[in-house]
Order: C-alpha cells, then sequence, then structure tokens
C-alpha cells in the first residue's frame, strides 16, 4: 500500500535520545523521515538538528510541538502565541514538512469548551500570516476525547476539518493520527473530505488494558485492535503522498534499546502496511482500492450496528441507563 521509502520515526518513540543519536538511528536502520520534538531540539539547538538532520541524510516529516492556546490570562496568551512564532521559526530552518499543532483543553477554571475551541481557532488565526511568510504548514492534530479536559477540545477530525477551512489550504490542514481517530465511525468520509489539507499521518496502535496514565497506551502497529490498512488507504485514497511517522508513547519501548525499538517499527511496517520500494508506485492503485473499499465496509457494518443499539436504547426497545 505505501511505499517503504515513507517511513517516518517519530522522536517521541526514542524519546530519551538526542537528535543527532536519533538521526543515526534512523540512518541505521534504513528509515528516511524523522519527526523532531522542540524539547529534544532546543537541547541542541535548532542549527545544529539541523546539522545533524542533513548529515544523516533524513527529512524531517514534522516539527512537535505548537498549540497549548487555551490560556485564562491575557500575559499566559501572548506568550503562548510567542512561542508558537518562535515554533514557526524552527520548522522553517529545519525545513519541517509541518508544525503540528496540539491545540489545547479547557480554559483553567472553565467548563466552556465551546470558549476553548474560539481561543484556538482566534490563535490560530493571529500565527497565519507569520506561517505563510516563513512557508510553513500549520498541521491541527485531533486528539482523543479522553484528552479534551487537558490537552485538546478538538477531538475528532470532523472538527480540526472544519477549523483548517477557515484559513488558506496551503497554510492550516490536519494532522491523522490513528490512535486519536480510529474509534470515529465517520472517519472514512472525513478523510476523504481532508483532502487537499492533511499534511501529516502517524501511526499508533491502541492497546489494551489502558495504562493507568493514559497517555502511555501506545503500541507498535500490529500490537493492539486498530485497522491500519483501511485507515491508510483512506489517507491514500485522499491524495496524501507524504512520509508516514510512527509516533508511540509507551514507557516499555522507550525502556527497550532504541535499535530494537527501530527494527520493530521498520518490520511493522513492512509487514502491515508496506509494498517493495522499487515497484510501490506501480502496486499501490489497485491493493489500495481493495482495501479502502473493505474498510469502508467494515466500518460501514459498524456504523448500522450502532444505529441499530441506539434504535433499541432510545426508541423504547431497552431501558436507558440512569
Amino acid at each position: 500500500m505505501i511505499e517503504a521509502g515513507r517511513l517516518s520515526l517519530n522522536q517521541a518513540t526514542v524519546k530519551h535520545l538526542s537528535v543527532p543519536d536519533a538521526a543515526a538511528l534512523c540512518a541505521r536502520h534504513e528509515i528516511g523521515g524523522i519527526g523532531l520534538w522542540r524539547e529534544q531540539v532546543g537541547e541542541c539547538g535548532v542549527g545544529k538538528a539541523a546539522a545533524a538532520v542533513r548529515r544523516a541524510g533524513l527529512h524531517v516529516s514534522s516539527l512537535c510541538r505548537g498549540g497549548f492556546f487555551t490560556h485564562a490570562e491575557p500575559d499566559a496568551r501572548a506568550a503562548a502565541l510567542a512561542d508558537n512564532r518562535a515554533a514557526i521559526a524552527a520548522a522553517a530552518e529545519l525545513g519541517a514538512d509541518v508544525l503540528i499543532l496540539v491545540s489545547g483543553g479547557l480554559v483553567p477554571g472553565s467548563r466552556d469548551s465551546g470558549l476553548a475551541r474560539r481561543m484556538i481557532a482566534d490563535a490560530i488565526g493571529e500565527l497565519v500570516p507569520a506561517a505563510e511568510r516563513a512557508g510553513v504548514r500549520l498541521g491541527i492534530e485531533p486528539l482523543h476525547p479522553m484528552y479534551c479536559a487537558d490537552r485538546c477540545v478538538i477531538s475528532t477530525l470532523a472538527e480540526a476539518i472544519d477549523l483548517a477551512r477557515q484559513f488558506p489550504a496551503d497554510v492550516a490542514g490536519v494532522v491523522v493520527d490513528t490512535y486519536h481517530v480510529w474509534w470515529d465511525v465517520r472517519l472514512p468520509a472525513e478523510i476523504a473530505r481532508a483532502a487537499g489539507r492533511i499534511f501529516s499521518f502517524q501511526l499508533a496502535d491502541w492497546t489494551l488494558p489502558l495504562p493507568t496514565d493514559v497517555l502511555l497506551g501506545r503500541g507498535h502497529v500490529g500490537d493492539g485492535v486498530i485497522d491500519f490498512r483501511a485507515i491508510a488507504a483512506a489517507v491514500e485514497a485522499a491524495g496524501y503522498t507524504g512520509y508516514v511517522e510512527v509516533e508511540i508513547f509507551n514507557q516499555r519501548i522507550w525502556d527497550a534499546p532504541a535499535d530494537t525499538t527501530a527494527a520493530t517499527v521498520r518490520e511493522r511496517f513492512a509487514t502491515i502496511l508496506a509494498l517493495p520500494q522499487h515497484d510501490g508506485a506501480r502496486q499501490r492503485a489497485e491493493p489500495v482500492s481493495h482495501v479502502f473499499l473493505a474498510g469502508v465496509g467494515r466500518w460501514a457494518a459498524c456504523a448500522t450496528r450502532l444505529a441499530s443499539v441506539r434504535t433499541c436504547l432510545w426508541g423504547g426497545g431497552l431501558p436507558r441507563e440512569p
């Protein structure tokens, strides 16, 4: 489905490595892209980070992250905007495909999610001119609803698309992260609606049971319940041709040797998603269409079952829970 050469390793997957060490790891394992995090970039400096990536022959598929716009105090909102402008400048210097935005949760002291969403839209509107001047694309990432209160009130791909569409298509788009969106019955339709605005595609599996710290519940591709082939086929059908990042937050994986992690990432990608690099383009059309239709069929069947359950619950067939 996807050419092996489009694999990228997000630095969060090997979070204890510096930028030079993570870049060298990718080079050893023939992974052509790397998603960088600002904390590690800041430790060595943007210029040195960019040089390390160039020496390793890698492409920066993303810079994580900007966002966190939902502050109650004016000074805090101003500081967040200044920090995001610095992130835009860093993304431009690194040549990153996208600056990923995790927009922020509820405003401290407020239960008004609408207020938080309005603040996010206003903040992105203020950043768009700076991003346009720098040639940087802003990728709005929806996070799973369990993160709505403290990390991101943008919980569905539909919300992210609607927000991005308020701004020019060459500067504001969305991030499709399988971990955050796999559960959404409308996902195939929303991925199709995002055509032209998918700026990043990230992979991690949903594993069970969830850990106490739900932030660390991601697993290697294939270790959990997500139908990666169906989602990838939909993303490809929507015209996305960029790098595909593996981004995993998991203490057990962080504690493993980095070379073991990189080897597993590459092997799982090749087994579950990748075509041989030499003939991927020739083979893509037919498998993608078949897998896409199969995935849509599975989601449609799921939607039908959910509709039946709703009919029972709200049509009087079964008692509702108190």
